[in-house]
């Protein structure tokens, strides 16, 4: 197995594993995620279907067979916490880590998935 495909690997598992911890931290509902979502303008009832939708894009992604559209999905996602993050006035860093945990499953989709790098380099 080629460097490229592990380098890819290692760029997916990063933020896969980040947003599986989140997702399960939204349906375990701890106070401190509650007050965050809170403090970003969201119902506390908004919290665990939140983690459910993140958990099941996060799960497509790390499927192989669904890689893309989990992709797709998770791109969705973060773009709606930027949305957020702006809207409430956040900082630099809180806009930019959902746009960095975006990019990170594409550049690792492209460099695991063959198919993938076709379809974007029409190789």
């Amino acid at each position: 197995m080629s460097s490229r495909v592990w380098i890819g690997r290692i760029m997916s598992a990063l933020p896969a594993l980040f947003l599986l911890v989140d997702g399960a931290m939204k349906l375990a509902k701890p106070a401190f995620v509650v007050d965050a979502t809170v403090q970003l303008g969201y119902p506390t009832t908004v919290v665990v279907p939140l983690g459910v939708v993140l958990l099941v894009c996060t799960l497509l992604y790390v499927v192989p067979r669904t890689a893309f559209v989990g992709a797709i999905l998770l791109t969705g996602y973060l773009g709606g916490a930027v949305a957020t993050q702006v809207r409430v006035g956040a900082g630099l860093f809180p806009v930019l880590f959902p746009v960095a945990l975006g990019i990170l499953p594409w550049g690792g989709l492209l460099l695991r998935d063959e198919r993938v790098a076709a379809a974007v380099f029409r190789r």
